[in-house]
C-alpha cells in the first residue's frame, strides 16, 4: 500500500500543483513573521544591552513620560543626584544624561531632517563613552551654545553638510545651531534622527532649566556586580529614584519592543490564518476531486484486498506528502519574505544592515505543523469517502457521483445561520460598549461564517440558476450548458465558492465599518468644531507663546483661543485615576461646540472650577458642586469644585479628559506652554486670506500646521484609508490563494471531463465555444461567492457599525460603489481563473479524449 500510494502521488502531482502553492503560501506567511519578528527582537535586544549603563539612575513618575516630554514636564534628576551617586563605592564614573525625544529638526529650507517625512529625534547631550550608539566621523565635538552634531545618515538623506545652518525645536523653545560635526552609527540605524548639543547647552536647550538632568549613568569599578552597585546606590539615594542594572535596563527596553511587535506580530499570523482557511477549501476540492476519479482504482484496490482502513491512510499519506512538500518549500519562500521585510523597513527609516535573519528551532516546528494539520483536516473527509469505495466500483464505468440529497445540510446551515444572525443582532442592539455584546457579536461573526459554508451547496443549487439565468439566452446552449455544470456538482461549487466567500467578506465588512467611521468622524468635526482655523504642531510638540502673539496682529482674525494640556492625577476619596486636563481660554465654548449634560462652559471655567467628562462622573457618583483634587506631574495639588459636566464622544477638548480655565491651570503648572490654538474670521474678511497671512506668521515655526474644518476630515480620512490599504494588502494573499482554488477547481474539472468535452467536440462544439462555456461557468461561480461574501461581510459591517455607535461612530454608510467594484471585480476574477483551463480543454486531441476512460 505504501509503494502504491507513493506511486500515486507521484502519477497525479500535476494535479496537486495548485494546493502545493496554496500551502506555499500560506506557510511562507506564518513562516516569513516569525523570522522576521525574531530578528527585529533579537536585533533591538542587542542594541539595548550595548546602550545601557552597568546601572541607571532615573527619576520615578506615576505618569507617561513620552506625554510629559512634549508638554515641557520630562521628569529630571538634580545634579546633587549625580554628586551622590558618584561618591557611591564600587562606582568608577557617574555621569549625568540630558535626553530629549520631544524634538523637530529642520534644515535652513524648514524641511524635517530625518530618514522619513515625519522622523523620530533624539536629542542630548553629546559624552563619548562605551554606551554611546555612535561615533564621530567628521568634523568636532559642539562647544558651547548654537553648535550641534547630527548623525551621518541623516545628515546625508537631507543633503545636510558640516558648516550648514539647522534649526532644533524642543519643548522648551527652538534655536539655531551650526552643524559641527557627523558621526556614524556603530549599530543599526532603529530610523532615529540623532542631534548631540554640549552638555551645559542641552540642559538649558531640551530642558529648560540649568542644575538638572534626565537621568544618571554609572559604571561599575572592575569585579564589582551590577546587582551589588545597584544595592549600594539604592541605599545610598533612598527609594525615591529608579534604579536599573544593566540587564534589566535591557529587559525593560525588549518589553516594550515586544509589546509593540506583538500587535505587528499578530495581526499577520491573523491574516495567515485567513489564508489557511481560504487554503483549506482549495486542498479539501482538490481530495475530492482525485477521489471522484479514481473511484475505480479504489475499487480495484478493495477487490485485491486493501481494506477500507488502508485505502483511508493512503490518501492521509498523500495529503502528508503534500504537506511536506508545500510546508518545505514554504519555509523557503518564508525566509526570503523575511529577507524581504527586512528590506522594506528600510524605507521607514530603520536601517538594519549587515542584520542577519534569525531562524529559532520553533519556526520550522511552526511551519511544518500548521502545513501538515491544514492539509490533514482538508484531506480528512475526502479520505473517509475514498475508504467507503466499494470493490463492485470497479466493475462500473466511472462518471459523476450519484447526487446526494442536501437536505441536512439546508437543515444544520440554516439552523447555524440563524443562531449566527441572532448574535448579530444582539451585538447590534446593544446600547453600551461590554465584553458580553462583544462576545455575541463575535459568536454571530463565527456563526454566520459556518452557516454559510454548510449551506454553499443549498445556495449554489437555488442562486446559480439566476446567477446564470441570462448565460442562455446571451448564449445560446453554450451557455446553458455552463450553467449545468456550475450546477452539477453542487458541493464542489459551493466549496470552491466559499473560499472567495470569505475574503469579499471580510473586505466588505472592513469597508461598511471605515466608511462608517470616517463619515461619524466628520460628523462630528461639523458639529462640534466651530473654530474657522486651528494651529497645532506636527509633532505634537508645545507652541512657544509668541505664535498667539503674532496671530492676534493678523489683520482678519477676530479671536484667539489657547487650550494648554498637561497629564495629572484626579483624586475623589481614595480612588485616583490618571486623565488629561486641558486648560482652555473663556472663549473656547465658541470654538469648540461641546454638549453639557449639566452645567456650562462658563461655570466650569471659572478659577477653582473643573469641567468633567460624563463617564467619569457617574463612575465616581459625583456632579456640578462635587469636589476632586487634581495633582500634576511637578507635585502640585488643589482643590476643585465641578463647574459642568460634559457629554462623552466629543472631539478635541475634553474628549477623553477633564478641562479647566487657563488661571486655574496656572496656578497647578505655571510653566506649561500651548498645545493647540484656535481663530475665527473676522466679519467681512476672506478666509483664503486670512489663512495665507496666517501661514505667513508662522513661516519662523515650520512645526506648526493651520488646518480648517476640511482639513482636519481629511486628515481622518487619510489615515482610515491608509489603514483599508495595508489591510486590503494582506488579505490580498487569501484572495490570491481563493482565486487559485477556482483555477484548480475548473482545471480538475476538464481532467474530470475529459471525455465529455471529446463528445462535445466530436458533435461540432468549437473551441472557441469550449473556451467560453468554461469561462462563463468560472465567472458564474466567482460572482456567487462574491455575492456571498458581500452578504456576509455587510451584515458583519453593519452589526459592527451598530455596536460601535455606541462610542460615537454613529453614521452607517454602506460604500455602494466598493461593493458594484467587488461584483464587477469578482466576474474578472472568474475570467482570468478560466483562461489556462480554458486554453488547456480547448488544445485536446479529440480522437483521444474521447477513448478517455
Amino acid at each position: 500500500m505504501l509503494k502504491a500510494t507513493l506511486r500515486s502521488f507521484l502519477a497525479h502531482k500535476a494535479r496537486m500543483v495548485l494546493s502545493a502553492l496554496a500551502i506555499l503560501l500560506s506557510v511562507a506567511f506564518v513562516a516569513g513573521t516569525l523570522m522576521f519578528t525574531d530578528t527585529i527582537t533579537k536585533t533591538f535586544d542587542d542594541m539595548s544591552r550595548t546602550a545601557a549603563a552597568d546601572v541607571t539612575v532615573s527619576p520615578k513618575s506615576e505618569f507617561r513620560e513620552d506625554r510629559l516630554g512634549r508638554t515641557g514636564q520630562q521628569p529630571t534628576l538634580a545634579d546633587t543626584t549625580v554628586t551622590a551617586a558618584r561618591s557611591v563605592p564600587g562606582v568608577k564614573d557617574a555621569h549625568g544624561d540630558v535626553v530629549s525625544t520631544s524634538v523637530i529638526v529642520t534644515d535652513a529650507k524648514g524641511k524635517k531632517v530625518g530618514l522619513t517625512s515625519d522622523p523620530q529625534v533624539q536629542a542630548a547631550d553629546w559624552h563619548p563613552g562605551p554606551q554611546l550608539p555612535v561615533e564621530l566621523d567628521k568634523g568636532r565635538e559642539p562647544r558651547g551654545a548654537g553648535e550641534v552634531i547630527l548623525d551621518s545618515d541623516a545628515a546625508d538623506h537631507n543633503k545636510v553638510r558640516l558648516g550648514d545652518k539647522v534649526r532644533v525645536i524642543a519643548a522648551p523653545g527652538a534655536f539655531e545651531a551650526t552643524v559641527v560635526g557627523l558621526a556614524n552609527y556603530t549599530t543599526i540605524n532603529p530610523g532615529v534622527t540623532l542631534v548631540y548639543l554640549d552638555g551645559t547647552v542641552a540642559r538649558d536647550r531640551l530642558l529648560g532649566k540649568p542644575g538638572v538632568v534626565t537621568s544618571v549613568s554609572l559604571t561599575a569599578e572592575p569585579g564589582v556586580e551590577q546587582k551589588v552597585l545597584k544595592q549600594r546606590v539604592t541605599d545610598k539615594l533612598g527609594t525615591g529614584f529608579d534604579v536599573k542594572t544593566r540587564a534589566e535596563q535591557a529587559e525593560a527596553a525588549s518589553a516594550d519592543m515586544a509589546q509593540a511587535l506583538n500587535v505587528v506580530k499578530y495581526s499577520l499570523l491573523g491574516f495567515a490564518g485567513i489564508s489557511l482557511l481560504v487554503g483549506t477549501f482549495l486542498i479539501f476540492n482538490t481530495f475530492s476531486m482525485l477521489v471522484a476519479q479514481r473511484t475505480r482504482e479504489l475499487g480495484l484496490m478493495r477487490a485485491i484486498g486493501a481494506t477500507r482502513a488502508d485505502v483511508n491512510r493512503s490518501v492521509l499519506v498523500e495529503a502528508i506528502l503534500l504537506a511536506l512538500v508545500g510546508s518545505t518549500l514554504g519555509l523557503l519562500a518564508g525566509y526570503g519574505l523575511g529577507l524581504g521585510l527586512l528590506t522594506l523597513m528600510k524605507s521607514v527609516g530603520v536601517d538594519l544592515k549587515g542584520t542577519a535573519l534569525v531562524l529559532k528551532p520553533v519556526t520550522p516546528v511552526v511551519a511544518y505543523l500548521v502545513g501538515v494539520v491544514v492539509t490533514l483536516i482538508a484531506a480528512y473527509l475526502p479520505a473517509r469517502r475514498a475508504a467507503r469505495v466499494s470493490p463492485m466500483a470497479a466493475l462500473r464505468e466511472a462518471g459523476a457521483p450519484v447526487a446526494k440529497s442536501l437536505r441536512g445540510r439546508a437543515i444544520v446551515g440554516g439552523v447555524v445561520t440563524a443562531l449566527g444572525a441572532v448574535g448579530l443582532a444582539t451585538g447590534a442592539a446593544a446600547t453600551t460598549m461590554d465584553a458580553g455584546h462583544g462576545l455575541a457579536l463575535a459568536g454571530g461573526l463565527v456563526g454566520t461564517l459556518v452557516g454559510f459554508i454548510v449551506l454553499g451547496p443549498v445556495l449554489a443549487r437555488a442562486m446559480i440558476p439566476h446567477l446564470a439565468g441570462v448565460f442562455p439566452r446571451v448564449f445560446g446552449t453554450v451557455g446553458r450548458l455552463s450553467r449545468e455544470n456550475a450546477l452539477r456538482n453542487p458541493r464542489r461549487t459551493g466549496a470552491t465558492a466559499a473560499a472567495l466567500m470569505i475574503g469579499v467578506a471580510l473586505v466588505a465588512s472592513l469597508s461598511v465599518v471605515a466608511s462608517s467611521m470616517k463619515d461619524s468622524v466628520g460628523k462630528q468635526i461639523d458639529q462640534r468644531l466651530g473654530a474657522d482655523f486651528t494651529l497645532q504642531s506636527d509633532g505634537g510638540l508645545n507652541l512657544s507663546p509668541d505664535i498667539a502673539t503674532a496671530i492676534r496682529k493678523v489683520p482678519g482674525v477676530s479671536e484667539v483661543v489657547r487650550q494648554r494640556e498637561t497629564e495629572a492625577k484626579i483624586i475623589v476619596g481614595t480612588s485616583s485615576e490618571t486623565i488629561t486636563v486641558t486648560g482652555a481660554d473663556p472663549g473656547v465654548d465658541g470654538m469648540l461646540k461641546q454638549k453639557y449634560t449639566s452645567g456650562k462652559a462658563s461655570d466650569g471655567l471659572e478659577p477653582g472650577r473643573i469641567i468633567v467628562p460624563k463617564s467619569y462622573a457617574d463612575d465616581h457618583h459625583l456632579g456640578v458642586g462635587g469636589t476632586v483634587t487634581v495633582r500634576t506631574p511637578n507635585g502640585q495639588s488643589v482643590a476643585l469644585r465641578i463647574g459642568a459636566v460634559l457629554d462623552d464622544g466629543g472631539v478635541g477638548i475634553g474628549a477623553n479628559g477633564a478641562v479647566v480655565g487657563l488661571d486655574t491651570l496656572g496656578r497647578l503648572d505655571p510653566n506649561l506652554l500651548d498645545s493647540l490654538i484656535m481663530t475665527n474670521i473676522a466679519d467681512g474678511a476672506k478666509a483664503s486670506e486670512v489663512r495665507a497671512a496666517l501661514n505667513r506668521a508662522i513661516k519662523p515655526f515650520p512645526q506648526v500646521k493651520v488646518r480648517d474644518q476640511a482639513d482636519y476630515k481629511a486628515t481622518v480620512q487619510d489615515q482610515t484609508d491608509m489603514i483599508l490599504q495595508l489591510v486590503y494588502g494582506l488579505l490580498g494573499l487569501a484572495i490570491v490563494i481563493a482565486i487559485l482554488g477556482v483555477v484548480n477547481t475548473l482545471a480538475l474539472s476538464v481532467i474530470e471531463r475529459t471525455r465529455e468535452i471529446g463528445l462535445l467536440r466530436a458533435i461540432g462544439m468549437s473551441r472557441v465555444q469550449l473556451r467560453r462555456m468554461i469561462r462563463l461557468e468560472s465567472v458564474v461561480i466567482a460572482v456567487f461567492g462574491a455575492v456571498l461574501g458581500l452578504v456576509l461581510g455587510v451584515g458583519w459591517g453593519v452589526s459592527a457599525q451598530r455596536l460601535l455607535a455606541t462610542q460615537g461612530l454613529d453614521v452607517l454608510t454602506v460604500p455602494w460603489p466598493t461593493i458594484a467594484e467587488v461584483v464587477v471585480g469578482a466576474g474578472v476574477v472568474g475570467l482570468l481563473a478560466a483562461l489556462l483551463p480554458a486554453m488547456r480543454a480547448a488544445r485536446m486531441n479529440v480522437l483521444a479524449a474521447i477513448s478517455t476512460e
